[in-house]
């Protein structure tokens, strides 16, 4: 009787785990949306300012899925950090065209932007950040750290970044990461 269980159990473990190979890995390289490979040299999609131009490295899903892959864009000038900062995550987060997957929620806006002398950002974005995110503790990583490492990234005085959303602090995006304080740059998460 014991060998029989042990024999549904493995059967069960075995299932489990094909069904999560699928689910995570097989599935979305063959349905998954097509993705740029890391060496595009512009975001396709992401509207070309006119006018002063700075190059700035934007971020979006690497093809893996599992980190973020740079692609340098032109951007609008801004006067000053702040405004610069602001010109980068509106580049960040404008739709863009496929191949380019971008970990933002699509509709995300970004409110206001806020340096200290100090070089602490605060990122205020609207409800669809929270909103409209899929979950998954992967997800969640590269959401953030798509909207951090641009700023951290591009603006040299950008010393940490802390979201906000509709003017509050977040606990967490997806339950995963503490969003209660500034985070630094990391690009451990780019490929």
């Amino acid at each position: 009787m014991t060998s029989r269980r042990a024999l549904i159990v493995g059967g069960l473990v075995g299932l489990a785990a094909v069904t999560a190979w699928l689910l995570f890995f097989a599935l979305p390289r063959w349905y998954g949306r097509s993705r740029a490979p890391s060496g595009i040299a512009a975001a396709a999609g992401v509207p070309v300012p006119s006018g002063r131009k700075i190059k700035a490295n934007l971020f979006y899903v690497a093809e893996d899925g599992q980190r973020l892959m740079s692609v340098e864009h032109d951007v609008a000038f801004g006067e000053g950090t702040v405004e610069q900062a602001r010109q980068i995550l509106e580049a960040q987060l404008a739709r863009v065209a496929e191949p380019l997957v971008s970990a933002v929620p699509e509709g995300t806006k970004l409110r206001t932007i806020f340096i200290t002398a100090r070089g602490d950002a605060f990122v205020d974005l609207s409800r669809e950040f929270v909103a409209r995110h899929t979950g998954g503790s992967t997800n969640e990583l590269l959401t953030i750290y798509t909207i951090v490492n641009v700023l951290g990234a591009n603006l040299p005085a950008v010393r940490s970044v802390e979201l906000l959303v509709d003017g509050k602090q977040l606990e967490t995006l997806a339950g995963h990461v503490d969003l209660r304080h500034a985070l630094e740059k990391n690009l451990a998460w780019v490929q």
